[in-house]
């Protein structure tokens, strides 16, 4: 069992940036896919940006490619999604996921989600 906590959300203007954090706790998520999805009001959930486990590769959302950055630090057990240069339209509740398993950005094959944190941008 994983359990993911995320911080970091708020109020931003467009065009500021944000960090998000997402602790994982009891195990490392060293070999774990790990990954960012975002959910606006009235839409469905969407992937944002993940990373593969033990290779560490990225892979984001055409909507956030150049703005948006993952990392993880396995040591510590947590992973980051900087954002920057933020739109109106990246409001959202973002939520932090998990798979124990081959990399796969599907809602549906993630095992493990955080609560979520609210990102809202205003014009």
């Amino acid at each position: 069992q994983v359990q993911l906590v995320e911080s970091g959300g708020g109020l931003v203007q467009a065009g500021g940036s944000l960090r998000l954090s997402c602790a994982a706790s009891p195990r490392t998520i060293r070999a774990y896919t790990m990954a960012w999805f975002r959910q606006a009001p009235g839409k469905e959930r969407e992937f944002a940006a993940g990373s593969g486990g033990w290779s560490g590769s990225t892979y984001y959302a055409d909507s956030v490619k150049g703005r948006f950055t993952i990392s993880r630090d396995n040591a510590a057990n947590t992973v980051y999604l900087q954002m920057n240069r933020l739109k109106p339209e990246d409001t959202a509740v973002y939520y932090c996921a998990a798979r124990n398993g081959p990399v796969s950005w599907s809602v549906v094959d993630m095992d493990y989600w955080g609560k979520g944190t609210l990102v809202t941008v205003s014009s």
